[in-house]
């Protein structure tokens, strides 16, 4: 199988442009510590990138909406279909609407309720299978009997360009930024944000957090290459896969300075501090980076924090502002 690529500036600019009024340019804002806050380190400022304002709540419509765009008409003639826990698929659908294409979603049999709920609202199909399909379609972009186009949100250069205009918008709203942490599930959104530096500003060091659920990246940087890892189930959906795809760790590894874990404790705070200091609703994919950042794992200075999605459920989101860790 052939590795990815970093994408091009011209590439992720391409992007920008097809994605407008398809993706909002979401806000970077500071985290609300003051100075006696139990969570406050001197020497660091937190700066949130708030994906989880995008219209399907993540920012999976970037990739989605990029890879779509750039299709041929031929071969969106029998519509679009992915593999997705959620945030994916809901891009995916919402953008098929947009355009007036079918849309079918292949879900794993553990896929949120909420967010499978979502996607059927935007219009699309969602048919969901054991764990071990799912994954498959995800590794091959195909299924048995599909003739759709193959909306591939993770391992294509069109959704990592799509992925990559967050750098771009966080470089032109915070140029002395030092780090950026982004939550890492397949690795296109990480790898987009690191290609849009390597070219705007190649100092600045880019990490991928993971939970402690499953850690993937981290065990990769550590043997030198992907293994498979064990996997718990967890409150954290939209990432958390035991291995990462081949074709995919060259350009992690030349990318991205190293991975960050978080303990499910540390991200169900970082939900509960996002709320309470900013009055932002995060998901646990979303609030990875932050509970990462609040560690101390990636250093000290000016740290973006990518907010990758909201879609949490109010059961969990209430079993947090009460202090404790959903089922």
């Amino acid at each position: 199988m052939k590795s990815q690529r970093r994408a091009t500036l011209q590439e992720i600019k391409a992007a920008r442009h097809r994605l407008d009024g398809l993706a909002l340019r979401t806000p970077l804002i500071r985290l609300n510590l003051a100075d006696t806050d139990p969570d406050y380190k001197s020497g660091t400022e937190i700066y949130l990138k708030l994906e989880n304002l995008q219209p399907t709540g993540a920012f999976k419509i970037r990739c989605q909406g990029n890879v779509i765009t750039s299709a041929r008409a031929e071969d969106l003639s029998h519509g679009v279909f992915t593999g997705s826990s959620g945030s994916s698929g809901m891009a995916m659908a919402y953008v098929a609407r947009q355009l007036g294409l079918t849309a079918r979603v292949y879900a794993p049999e553990d896929a949120p309720l909420n967010k499978v709920a979502a996607i059927r609202d935007q219009g699309a199909a969602v048919h969901m299978l054991p764990t071990d399909d799912w994954w498959n379609i995800i590794q091959t972009g195909s299924y048995p009997g599909e003739k759709g186009f193959y909306a591939n949100a993770v391992n294509c250069p069109d959704a990592i360009a799509g992925n990559g205009t967050i750098g771009v918008e966080i470089f032109e709203d915070l140029p002395e930024v030092d780090t950026v942490i982004v939550p890492f599930g397949g690795g296109g959104v990480s790898s987009g944000i690191a290609s849009a530096f390597h070219a705007l500003k190649p100092s600045v060091k880019i990490f991928g957090a993971e939970s402690t659920a499953a850690m993937p990246l981290a065990a990769a940087f550590k043997t030198g290459g992907p293994v498979v890892v064990p996997r718990s189930s967890c409150f954290i959906s939209g990432m958390g896969v035991d291995t990462i795809l081949p074709d995919m760790w060259p350009l992690v590894q030349s990318l991205l300075t190293g991975a960050v874990a978080a303990e499910l404790s540390d991200v169900a705070h970082a939900i509960k501090l996002m709320f309470v200091r900013n009055r932002i609703v995060a998901e646990g994919a979303g609030a990875v980076a932050l509970a990462a950042a609040l560690s101390g794992k990636a250093g000290s200075g000016k740290i973006v924090c990518v907010v990758t999605g909201g879609n949490l459920n109010s059961v969990d989101m209430v079993d947090i502002l009460r202090g404790r860790i959903p089922q």
